[in-house]
């Protein structure tokens, strides 16, 4: 019948696509900001981010994906299993077929250079931001600088 040469057609098809897929043993990363790139295309053990979904490590071999990065921390396992952290306030995290990774964040910066007393009046002024905005667009900008800012206090202690 029609529906199962389709059927078995789709099948073939997915599986020869599944089989053609490159996986590498090795990653491929770009992390990088409008202030700096932290990464360009360099080899790398595994990443970890934080996404609007929830943190997820990726490794060599992950599954393609595409996720909305969260305020918060990058963490870089280098190839000599160095770790490094960089702090992200918001951005995109691709995932491709041929083990390249891409996370474009709006701002980063090294978790290491993070002042701890200006993360906090960074903190104090979006509460004070968020205590007096009025308009649905104050509010909704101050909830942003709000949830950035608690992630900056975070990773800076």
């Amino acid at each position: 019948s029609f529906a199962i040469r389709s059927a078995r057609l789709l099948t073939t098809r997915g599986l020869r696509a599944m089989q053609s897929r490159s996986y590498a043993d090795e990653m491929s990363f770009t992390l990088a900001a409008a202030n700096k790139v932290f990464y360009d295309s360099q080899s790398v053990r595994q990443v970890d981010v934080p996404s609007m979904s929830g943190a997820f490590g990726i490794l060599p071999k992950h599954v393609p994906t595409i996720a909305a990065l969260k305020p918060g921390v990058v963490n870089v396992i280098e190839n000599d299993g160095t770790s490094k952290e960089i702090f992200v306030s918001s951005g995109t995290i691709t995932v491709n077929e041929d083990a390249s990774v891409q996370v474009l964040a709006e701002e980063a910066h090294p978790v290491e250079s993070l002042d701890a007393a200006a993360c906090r009046e960074i903190f104090a002024s979006a509460q004070s931001q968020a205590a007096s905005a009025s308009t649905d667009v104050a509010k909704a900008e101050a909830a942003i600088a709000l949830e950035v800012a608690e992630a900056l206090v975070k990773a800076a202690e």
